[in-house]
């Protein structure tokens, strides 16, 4: 662990192109009135659009659905039981969104719901399916606000906090800079609010077990959320082995986001563990189970190392039952594998296609694909030498 100058997190803000905010219901829902906060979320607004105007990319994370419908449906969503949590999400979905919506619109930025449960962000076709639409939407200038699936999701689905949730859709857009508001701003040797000596740290270089300890049973969040100091350093964890560095800043000044950074106050910087280009292509090299293979010819072959993607024309032959998305091997002709990748055809197509020019690709497979096989950017190479 080092100390870091106040600077660093205005200058970790200003080096990630891809940012994801969480905000939390505590600070998102009034505790007296049960109503949204608008003069906070206004400000977050201002905030994410000069971001924008930097040309970076934002996501939100956003609580605030099941206390806004408790507010709406009254007593009777008041009490234990998984139902009525999520009938007052139903009914609170809609009321959230108006919010974002009306915060956003005086900077000309869409907003767009998305509602995920764990198995989006852990099964490998809902993954990319997800990754997909997400990137789409960022690409076209609009801000996600994402949310955990309240009305359907289940105790074996659900990511339960949104910290952690908000961890996995950084990995899973290969996001540069996570920000998790917070009550507090940052982590300290211990709970601030019950011992005056606890220490603020700014700079996480790697997280330790030491340093994980912490948070334990500390710097909890009161209020109407559910994520305390603890689970926000496991999303941190999860965000640094994906390549991504987390900020835990206080989210209750009025000016939040790059301008409250800029300005100097206090808040707790946790760097990566590796870079998000080397994450992504670790995962793809090591951590899934291939469906298929594709053998491919010496000039395929040469070019892959090159950083080049694999195309149609350079496929000799395909075997496995492998659809669109699944991880598959990559041999050269010696039946050397020399790398792993994600295929953007099924095994079905690619049989029809393998060997075949661009020119040629719509008559063999009866529309119009393209004649990337697997895209560079999800391509890892082994380390084998010359193809």
């Amino acid at each position: 662990m080092t100390l870091a100058d106040p600077p660093l997190a205005a200058t970790a803000i200003a080096a990630a192109e891809r940012i994801v905010i969480k905000i939390g219901s505590s600070l998102l829902v009034d505790r007296k009135s049960n109503a949204v906060d608008l003069v906070r979320l206004r400000s977050l607004a201002a905030d994410i659009a000069g971001f924008k105007a930097e040309g970076k990319q934002v996501l939100v994370v956003s609580s605030g659905a099941v206390a806004l419908g408790r507010r709406r449906l009254g007593s009777r969503a008041r009490g234990a039981g998984l139902e009525k949590k999520q009938a007052a999400a139903a009914a609170g979905q809609s009321m959230l969104m108006h919010a974002w919506e009306s915060v956003f619109d005086p900077h000309d930025v869409i907003t767009a719901q998305i509602l995920l449960t764990r198995d989006d962000t852990e099964t490998r076709r809902r993954w990319l399916n997800a990754r997909a639409t997400v990137g789409a939407l960022l690409d076209m200038g609009a801000v996600p606000i994402v949310n955990e699936n309240d009305t359907i999701v289940t105790d074996q689905i659900k990511y339960g906090d949104n910290d952690r949730l908000a961890a996995r859709v950084a990995q899973m857009i290969s996001a540069d800079l996570l920000i998790l508001l917070s009550d507090v701003d940052g982590l300290y040797t211990a709970d601030p609010r019950s011992n005056p000596d606890a220490e603020h740290i700014p700079y996480i270089e790697t997280l330790t077990p030491e340093i994980e300890a912490m948070a334990t049973g500390a710097n909890a969040e009161a209020g109407v959320g559910t994520g305390g100091m603890a689970t926000k350093l496991m999303a941190a964890r999860i965000a640094a082995e994906a390549g991504c560095a987390t900020l835990i800043a206080e989210g209750k000044p009025k000016t939040r986001g790059a301008k409250t950074l800029e300005e100097g106050r206090r808040c707790t910087l946790i760097a990566p563990a590796t870079t998000v280009k080397a994450a992504y292509k670790q995962w793809i090299g090591g951590s899934l189970a291939t469906r298929g293979r594709l053998v491919v010819d010496k000039g395929c072959a040469r070019a892959l190392t090159r950083g080049k993607s694999l195309l149609a024309v350079g496929i000799l032959s395909s075997e496995g039952d492998f659809g669109k998305g699944d991880p598959v091997e990559v041999f050269n002709e010696k039946g050397v594998e020399i790398a792993r990748g994600l295929v953007r055809y099924d095994d079905n197509d690619v049989s029809k296609i393998k060997g075949t020019r661009s020119a040629g690709l719509k008559a063999a497979l009866g529309y119009a694909g393209g004649p990337v096989v697997i895209h560079a950017d999800d391509l890892a190479l082994r380390d084998t030498g010359a193809p």
